[in-house]
């Protein structure tokens, strides 16, 4: 498989796909995301957003879609923010800012993240979910059930 998030290619994460509390002024709006030679035994797909830098011992999820369909192959900007923008059967489930929503970056001043997004092609169809659904039961559920994945990083910092 693989994954490319064509807003960040060129210039990064610039002030649009920033967070807009904790000291960042961005306008916190998802980047889209697309992708290719999914497996053909897989029944649905994954997108994540982690920091593992994140000063909290455990990294920061900032962003997961669920239950999107094998055909899909990509979302759009802003789908992480606005439900209608996301493909018919996925779900956008609570991050670790506590809300169902993509959160951009907001490193702590003078200090460089990495922020990994993830595909996970599944071997399940749906995995039942709810927005308050915690980031680590979706991470068992998907590390339970992932056939394949793809990875792209990209480094912030303020």
């Amino acid at each position: 498989m693989q994954l490319a998030v064509p807003d960040l290619v060129k210039d990064g994460f610039t002030n649009k796909f920033i967070y807009n509390q904790f000291g960042c002024q961005g306008e916190n709006i998802s980047p889209n995301i697309s992708w290719h030679n999914v497996p053909k035994d897989a029944k649905s797909l994954v997108v994540t957003m982690y920091d593992p830098d994140a000063p909290t011992g455990s990294g920061w999820w900032h962003w997961t879609v669920v239950n999107i369909p094998v055909d899909v192959t990509a979302l759009k900007r802003s789908a992480g923010n606005n439900p209608d923008l996301l493909p018919k059967g996925s779900q956008v489930v609570r991050n670790d800012f506590g809300v169902a929503s993509y959160g951009g970056p907001c490193p702590p001043e003078k200090s460089d993240h990495r922020y990994q997004f993830t595909l996970y092609a599944l071997d399940i169809d749906h995995i039942d979910v709810n927005e308050q659904t915690t980031p680590a039961l979706i991470g068992f559920m998907v590390n339970s059930h992932f056939i394949s994945k793809a990875t792209v990083t990209y480094n912030y910092s303020r």
